[in-house]
Formats: C-alpha cells, structure tokens, sequence
C-alpha cells in the first residue's frame, strides 16, 4: 500500500482536439510525475465533486483551467479554501498555472490580466537565487524552456511567498509558501506536441494580439525540465511520509 495518496485536483479541460487525443489534464500530471494508479486520486473540483478534509497523508497537484481566478465561481473559491486548509495543515502542495494562480489568491497574492498580454509557447524562464536552495527546483538549470499558456497572472505574491523564477513576461513564474507549497505558472505537464496544438487551437486570437502562431509553433520543443519538476514532487511527498 502506498504511504503517500495524490489528489489531482482538476480545475478544467483541455481543448476538445487534445482530449480526445492525447487525454486531459490530469492525465498529462498523472504520466509525467510517475504516478502509479493506485497512488493518484482525481478530483474533479470544476464539476462540483467534493474535496476531502485536508490530512496527513495526502499531497495535492493542482491543475491547470480555461476559467479565470478573477472570475471567483463558487467551485474555485471552495478550492481556495481547500488550499488555505491544506498548507496550513502542511499538506504538500504544487500548483500548476491556475493552480498556481489559486495557491497565491488563497494566500493573498493579487491575480489579474498581465499587463503584458497572453504568454504563449515554449519560453525561457530563469530561477532565482532562491530557487538553488529549493527542494523542487534545486538542481535544475538556471535557465529552463517553459510551456505556457495563460492570460492571467500572480501580479503580487503572498505576504511570507519566496519567488523563485521569472522571465521578462511574468516575474512570478514560480514561488513557495513554507516548506512544503510550491506554484509554478508554467505547465511541466505539456510537451511540445502539446504546446503546438494549443497555439494552433488560439491562432487567430494570437494574431489578433501581434503575436505569430507559426513562430510560436516552430519554437516548441521538448525539455526534461518539466517532468523533473513533477517526479521532484512526488518523491518529496514520498520522502516525508
């Protein structure tokens, strides 16, 4: 039996193209981090299904969505909950772009627009300092190709949050709350196949913004660096049970 259960909360869906290929999001984080079946436990919190009591024993990914923090739907907002429960109870935590978003809103962090517009690609992303010392993100490059694709951003973090990467885009690429609550804005669940069906899926919208699909989709590319960070994950929750 194993010591450690992950719940894999889901905030959404993929695009119907990927779904019906390649599957939806949880199970991107379930194949990349490793998991065993008998480990993970989807939730689907954007369909209403009830989260547990936060408790020893559980860590917790939590997906990405198509929907927006700012929108406060009740089923994000009970997420919200659940994640201030859940770190201050020390349950492990990773968020995963929305998640990531979620985990600095739950805290007090300040989500909006980027002011930038819509991060898009594989882009480079550059860790801090800080990230050398951390637990998920030690050891790995100082600068990473990231798969993104999102509108909205942590434009401040939570009081007591270590930021830990950034790129001229977004200067809270990833942060951590404690010792045991990390978000990443980035998706190290997608792969390039992934990233190119997206940009395709959004095309006119990039366009629209100035920014060119077909450049976007020629810069695509695989990297360790995303599953690293999930497998870190696990085997971080698995060290500490």
């Amino acid at each position: 039996m194993w010591g450690v259960e992950f719940l894999v909360l889901k905030m959404g869906s993929t695009i119907p193209s990927l779904k019906s290929r390649r599957g939806d999001f949880e199970d991107w984080i379930i194949h990349g981090a490793d998991l065993q079946p008998a480990e993970a436990r989807v939730i689907d919190v954007q369909a209403g299904e009830p989260l547990p009591r936060p408790q020893s024993g559980f860590a917790a990914i939590v997906s990405g969505s198509h929907s927006m923090v700012t929108e406060r739907t009740l089923w994000s907002e009970l997420g919200a909950e659940w994640l201030r429960n859940a770190v201050a109870g020390g349950v492990p935590v990773l968020g995963i772009c929305y998640g990531h978003q979620l985990l600095a809103y739950a805290h007090g962090g300040r989500i909006a627009n980027n002011p930038r517009g819509r991060e898009f690609g594989t882009v480079q992303v550059t860790l801090d300092g800080a990230a050398a010392a951390d637990e998920l993100l030690g050891g790995l490059p100082a600068r990473i190709p990231a798969h993104e694709g999102h509108t909205q951003s942590v434009l401040s973090l939570p009081r007591g949050a270590v930021g830990l990467a950034a790129n001229a885009w977004d200067p809270h690429q990833a942060f951590r709350l404690g010792d045991r609550a990390w978000g990443v804005q980035f998706h190290p669940e997608f792969d390039a196949d992934i990233v190119r069906e997206y940009i395709g899926y959004y095309s006119e919208t990039l366009s629209s913004e100035g920014q060119d699909p077909r450049a976007l989709s020629a810069a695509a590319r695989d990297d360790p660096s995303g599953p690293a960070i999930l497998r870190r994950f696990v085997e971080l929750c698995r060290s500490r049970d």
